[in-house]
């Protein structure tokens, strides 16, 4: 599993013009793209690393400051296209959804029980996504 986190001042994600997940800052938004092998384990694990990284820059968490920040998750295949030979990525290694849906609304999940205010896009609908970086910091997770 893997999460692409950037901190933000304000971000949000759009369907067809209408704006349905937002974090009006501070918080993150944070990509996560599902493999085959990915378990409910390493999506409770993501969910931790996104919650308890010290990514502000008085050395707090998104947990620490759960009455102030949100997150925006939002799904993307693409972090696990593959780039290495032609000029096609291929997807072969990114779960399909019915693999995958359930592991990043886990990562949802488990955030929200963490007292985190969390929105979120459309699995597998074709999203416009808006953010101001913060830094800017971006991580990449990998669990």
């Amino acid at each position: 599993m893997r999460g692409i986190l950037q901190r933000v001042t304000r971000a949000s994600v759009s369907v067809d013009g209408e704006v349905i997940g937002e974090c009006p800052g501070p918080g993150a938004l944070v990509l996560v793209g599902v493999t085959h092998e990915d378990t409910l384990e390493q999506a409770k694990t993501l969910a931790r690393k996104i919650a308890e990284l010290r990514i502000f820059e008085d050395e707090t968490s998104i947990q620490d400051r759960a009455e102030e920040a949100s997150v925006l998750v939002v799904s993307q295949f693409t972090l696990y296209g593959d780039v290495r030979k032609g000029r096609r990525p291929s997807w072969s290694k990114a779960a399909p959804g019915p693999v995958a849906e359930p592991l990043v609304d886990a990562v949802v999940e488990e955030l929200r029980t963490r007292g985190i205010h969390v929105e979120t896009g459309r699995f597998g609908a074709m999203m416009s996504v808006e953010l101001v970086n913060d830094g800017p910091y971006t991580l990449v997770i990998e669990v």
